[in-house]
């Protein structure tokens, strides 16, 4: 995988590295006061009146928590019982945002005044965000690219540059960030990188979806199969050994599921979204299968309890008002 071109696809990518700026230095760190705490409220986790977002950066059901995490440019938004909440401080601008069974993984930047960082490497909370344990490159890089299992044995994510633990391109851990490893990606032949999903359990079996498909693999991603046709996929997780994808194909915007050992593809019917308005990440809760979310690039936020027949509109550009 060293040396291969990362040419991040479709618009969302273009949207999210043009909006955060990310990049893996540190430049960024040395200009701002990040090191220096000012007052803050005390951290709680409080009912919100309204919520506006306008950068999502990922989306999860964590497996402490029976709720529907939103990471937003303005910090975490929890969408639980029918009911908006979020965080009083600590709004950090989570990137790479994963879900998993006892919290979330993430990148990003930390809110000014918190006396964190920036940016925060890998970064680990178990309690809403309210504490976050420092897993790997603080300080050093931001990660928007990132994937993890539920389980939490198998991260993955890709890097614009080599540094001593990274090699360009994707690279991935087995214990929780402290080494690392390069994806080699044999019979990969996308020239594109996109949004990597790793099984809940299996941290070796990862996918990936691309400009040219959906490559997917049992073993880190060192060898890649591609188990689609050469259609654009713009997001994609997993539900169970299967896959959840989105695609854009003949300028309509498709939810399908994907059984991997098969080929076997499943329509889900979603609400028309016009094209210019993708999908851009997707979510399953490991718990409950039939519990599943996705957003769209002009941030609409769509919410399924019945494994896709029906689906709620949680909040549409980015904005919704408590009834």
């Amino acid at each position: 995988m060293k040396g291969h071109k990362l040419i991040y696809f479709t618009i969302l990518i273009v949207f999210i590295l043009a909006a955060a700026g990310c990049t893996n230095n540190t430049k960024e760190s040395k200009k701002t006061e990040q090191d220096q705490k000012t007052a803050l409220p005390k951290f709680d986790v409080t009912a919100a009146k309204s919520i506006k977002v306008n950068r999502i950066y990922g989306i999860g059901y964590p497996g402490n928590d029976n709720a529907l995490y939103v990471a937003a440019g303005n910090g975490l938004k929890i969408y639980k019982e029918a009911n908006w909440f979020e965080t009083t401080t600590n709004r950090h601008q989570y990137m790479g945002f994963q879900a998993v069974e006892d919290g979330f993984i993430s990148s990003g930047h930390p809110q000014k005044g918190t006396g964190l960082k920036n940016p925060l490497g890998l970064v680990k909370s178990d309690n809403k965000g309210e504490t976050l344990k420092k897993l790997a490159f603080y300080g050093k890089g931001n990660y928007v690219f990132m994937a993890s299992s539920f389980s939490g044995k198998g991260l993955y994510l890709i890097s614009d540059q080599e540094t001593d633990q990274l090699n360009t391109g994707v690279n991935y851990s087995k214990d929780n960030g402290q080494t690392w490893q390069p994806s080699k990606f044999k019979y990969f032949q996308a020239d594109s990188l996109g949004m990597m999903a790793v099984h809940p359990v299996n941290g070796d079996i990862m996918a990936m979806s691309t400009r040219s498909g959906i490559y997917y693999s049992t073993d880190n991603g060192n060898t890649m199969k591609l188990v689609t046709e050469p259609f654009m996929a713009t997001a994609l997780t997993f539900a169970g050994d299967s896959l959840l994808f989105s695609s854009v194909e003949n300028d309509k915007i498709l939810l399908k599921t994907l059984n991997p050992a098969t080929a076997e593809q499943t329509n889900v019917a979603i609400p028309f979204l016009d094209y210019d308005n993708p999908i851009t990440y997707l979510a399953v809760n490991p718990k409950n299968l039939n519990q599943m979310a996705f957003t769209t690039y002009k941030n609409d936020l769509y919410e399924s309890s019945d494994g896709g027949k029906t689906w709620n509109n949680i909040f549409l550009k980015g904005e919704k008002e408590q009834e």
